[in-house]
């Protein structure tokens, strides 16, 4: 990656605030778990791509976006937007789920949620944007078919069933068009609250839809209303998001009538990234942020839980509890992105956008304790807050990881159990859309297992992520040291204290060759004897920076400068792939100090299904190589078998990690071998 100059300032600034970043006492974030248990802990995934009909290419994309439970928490159904259907899941046995089959209901199913053996699924069927349509599919889960289809009006989004039965709300949103004017509002149609009155999962009115007007409400666009998520209380008052108009609304669904609304209104925030420079540092500030709240669930009948993910004007970065009459009780400021950035799940892209993009949420009740969950649809993880109640508010008691993409979340508090879906489906990179199933047994909280201290001079977590290579101190049991591949415009060296947990990233050392910040892809790490480190960059000759084309061993002093570059004789490049230095390990004292790298899989010089170890004597200035067979791809979909890993395990004995480049339920050889160079004549 090539640092602009737009960027100098900025990476001296990190320069100076990060080439030896101080080790404080907790880590500010991720410590504010509860010491006391349980702690909810994720317990199995089932990939949807397996509920596909019978005969169906595998390869076929098909989502989760929204997902709903019966009753019983025994069965889910979920959206499956491009194959315009919904999917049935089993969970009976979560550790077993068992897909139970597909259903087409005729359009882009947009959300879903069940009232007994009843589906019910808002469909969008619009033709453009000016012309919105849609409907409800009434859908006989036992059966399998759609029983009935209700004109909801427009364009639905979300939908929501009464907790007695008795009703159904759609949000009709009559989304805009983002291309025209820059997206900006109003662009009629205005959209509305749907409702139809339930008989026994039935619609009782299904030709006669009641509509909730929401115009004239909002300060921002208030003649085009856009609503977007829906929640019902005890007392049958449905909350409304209007995201893009930052306004929330409250309808009495037997009434039809609104009986109140308010602002979402701003936030000020601080200590956040809101640049997009390849690095993370959050030395950022924002003042007067709309909400712009997405997904929105009530807490108890006087109290609203929004999840902020933000449109075209706003997006506050994290949660909010309102009051009835708008009064803000809690609000979760910058906690969210700052969590992110404490475990290495902050997505950088979207820094001067909106952050983690808090966008999912729900709220149950798991023995006598409440609870809230938010997801982060680009951090990738679901935050789990107590209720404290009106008077305590929300305080943040863990989070754990998804998949890719979470957007639909559902409670089920019967079985101490919550269910995240995600929607991204790309299975070109092996990257599938899930149901995720986590339960509330754990002792301790799982997650994370590491998270980095704080910047002594901003007060919040340092950036980090995509660790690629790990050493142990030679002396300290409880001290590690990593590096990050290419993917920061910044190379930098993280010490790690694993005598806690979760393990702290307590220093990161940013590297820098005279004088100037420097960006290899780095993948190896070895401590050298005189307290500094030997790295491993990989080497892609297509590679715009000049120090990744070669793969290449650097020696770094222990403040990070830069003080050699070791490469191959010019010859071995012409057989290189983009495949290249993955490990490195130093073994042997003195002038028989040698370092040996692994490369990651077959150059163009290598018999077929081998790799080399390339090992470089510094008193000789010379290389030499063994090779080392590679496993047969397993998986399905083929792909290869490399080396990432090389470490030392004391006289000419080492441990390699040897896995395959497939993810998920596509993984077949992740393995550790131990080899043993004595008397291997290179």
């Amino acid at each position: 990656m090539r640092i602009g100059s737009s960027s100098a300032s900025h990476l001296k600034s990190i320069l100076r605030h990060g080439a030896a970043f101080a080790a404080m006492a907790v880590v500010p974030v991720a410590a504010q778990a509860q010491e006391a248990g349980p702690f909810f802990e994720r317990v199995g995934t089932y990939t949807v791509y397996q509920n596909l009909p019978e005969g169906t290419d595998p390869t076929t994309e098909t989502v989760a976006e929204i997902v709903a439970a019966t009753a019983d928490g025994m069965m889910l159904a979920y959206t499956d937007s491009p194959g315009e259907r919904i999917g049935l899941v089993d969970i009976a046995d979560i550790a077993a789920p068992q897909g139970a089959g597909m259903i087409d209901v005729g359009g882009e199913p947009t959300s879903v949620t069940i009232v007994g053996g009843t589906a019910l699924v808002g469909v969008n069927t619009s033709e453009s944007y000016t012309e919105p349509s849609g409907h409800v599919a009434v859908i006989d889960m036992a059966g399998g078919a759609v029983t009935a289809t209700c004109d909801v009006r427009g364009q639905p989004d979300s939908v929501a069933a009464s907790p007695d039965g008795a009703f159904l709300a759609i949000a009709v949103e009559n989304e805009r068009d983002e291309d025209l004017d820059d997206g900006v509002i109003p662009q009629l149609p205005a959209g509305h609250l749907a409702i139809f009155d339930l008989a026994d999962g039935a619609i009782a009115n299904c030709d006669a839809v009641r509509v909730a007007d929401l115009t004239g409400l909002a300060e921002v666009a208030g003649d085009d209303p856009e609503p977007e998520f829906v929640d019902i209380n005890a007392a049958n008052v449905a909350a409304v998001s209007l995201q893009e108009n930052n306004h929330i609304a409250l309808v009495d669904l037997a009434a039809g009538t609104v009986t109140g609304h308010f602002s979402a209104g701003t936030v000020d925030l601080e200590g956040i990234d809101i640049t997009e420079e390849d690095i993370i540092i959050a030395d950022g500030a924002l003042t007067g942020v709309p909400r712009e709240p997405d997904a929105i669930s009530w807490l108890d009948e006087g109290r609203i839980f929004t999840a902020n993910e933000g449109d075209y004007e706003g997006g506050s970065r994290g949660v909010s509890v309102f009051a009835v009459d708008g009064t803000v009780q809690w609000d979760s400021g910058a906690l969210l992105d700052q969590f992110a950035i404490s475990v290495g799940h902050f997505p950088d892209g979207r820094a001067e956008n909106k952050g983690v993009e808090p966008e999912g949420a729900a709220a149950g009740v798991y023995g006598d304790t409440g609870y809230a969950f938010a997801l982060s649809e680009r951090g990738n993880f679901v935050a789990v807050f107590e209720d404290g109640g009106a008077d305590a508010g929300l305080s943040f008691v863990q989070a754990l990881p998804t998949a890719i993409g979470p957007e639909g979340i559902v409670a089920i508090p019967s079985r101490e159990l919550f269910v995240v879906s995600t929607e991204v489906d790309e299975e070109e990179e092996g990257i599938r859309a899930t149901l995720s199933f986590y339960t509330r047994t754990a002792a301790s909280a799982p997650y994370p297992t590491i998270a980095s201290a704080n910047d002594p001079d901003l007060g919040v977590p340092f950036g980090w992520g995509a660790l690629s290579g790990l050493a142990a101190h030679p002396e300290d049991a409880d001290r590690l040291y990593a590096v990050s591949d290419s993917v920061f415009a910044v190379s930098s060296i993280y010490a790690i204290d694993v005598s806690q947990s979760p393990a702290q990233l307590t220093t990161r050392t940013d590297l820098t060759k005279d004088g100037e910040p420097v960006a290899y892809d780095l993948e190896g790490i070895a401590v050298a004897a005189d307290g500094g480190f030997w790295l491993a960059s990989e080497g892609n000759a297509e590679r715009e920076n000049p120090l990744q084309q070669k793969s290449k061993i650097v020696k770094v002093s222990a403040d990070g400068t830069v003080e050699s570059e070791i490469t191959l004789p010019d010859a071995a490049y012409e057989s290189a792939t983009s495949r290249g230095f993955e490990g490195v390990a130093v073994y042997g004292e003195g002038d028989g100090e040698k370092l040996i790298v692994a490369v990651q899989s077959t150059w163009k010089d290598d018999p077929e299904s081998t790799t080399k170890l390339g090992i470089f004597s510094p008193a000789e200035e010379s290389w030499s190589f063994v090779h080392y067979p590679l496993r047969a791809p397993e998986s399905p979909r083929g792909g290869w078998v490399g080396l990432s890993e090389i470490t030392w395990l004391g006289d000419e004995r080492f441990a390699i990690i040897e896995r395959d480049n497939q993810p998920g339920d596509y993984a077949a050889i992740k393995t550790v071998t131990t080899i043993d160079l004595a008397g291997v004549e290179p």
